[in-house]
């Protein structure tokens, strides 16, 4: 796949990830500010979503480039990284799932590069590369503290599908996170665009 680039960010593109990963993996923060637990609800916009204040702190997910070694180059999963300015600042991992949608795995910012577009170029490109493999849309999941993410798939096109208050308590049984599937349907995954979509767009 050719680079993409965003023209509303001319320094941003879109690659399959190469050999680099790891290390830009390992040297970058992924971490963001817990202000507050928002009480999602279905068919209700995320700012109309009550909200219950905390004392901030910062969370990150450990990212283990070592788990997804077997989607490069695979037939039925993707790795993309993003690069502002050549330097790499975010990626996102898709597969099949079992169910017949696309699956984000992982989508990923390095905290300095966010407000960027980053985040969009990489979710356009895991909709070109789904609608590009015939799916009927892409599905994924993050939690009701990371609103900042709930924000960005809405915007994106995507829906809640459904809402699950247990799916962490196994591993904090008081904890206050849940746990949100949210879902971009194609309206028409038979005939998937000929071309990427206009942002971001190849570059000739």
């Amino acid at each position: 796949m050719q680079p993409v680039i965003n023209p509303k960010y001319p320094g941003l593109a879109v690659r399959v990830a190469d050999q680099g990963f790891a290390a830009y993996i390992w040297g970058s923060d992924f971490s963001f500010e817990v202000r507050a637990y928002a009480s999602a609800q279905l068919d209700t916009p995320v700012a109309a979503w009550p909200l219950h204040p905390i004392t901030p702190y910062r969370k990150c997910y450990g990212i283990d480039p070592e788990e997804f070694a077997s989607f490069h180059n695979a037939v039925d999963s993707a790795i993309f990284m993003a690069f502002l300015d050549d330097q790499p600042v975010g990626h996102i991992v898709v597969s099949t799932n079992w169910n017949g949608f696309a699956h984000i795995d992982e989508l990923a910012v390095h905290a300095p590069a966010r407000r960027h577009g980053v985040a969009k170029a990489l979710l356009d490109v895991a909709q070109f590369w789904s609608r590009k493999k015939k799916l009927p849309g892409i599905m994924l999941e993050t939690q009701n503290n990371n609103l900042g993410a709930c924000r960005l798939y809405e915007r994106c096109g995507y829906v809640i599908g459904g809402i699950d208050h247990l799916r962490y308590r196994g591993i904090d049984p008081q904890t206050a996170e849940v746990a949100l599937f949210w879902y971009r349907l194609f309206a028409d995954p038979l005939e998937p665009p000929i071309s990427p979509p206009a942002s971001p767009r190849l570059v000739p």
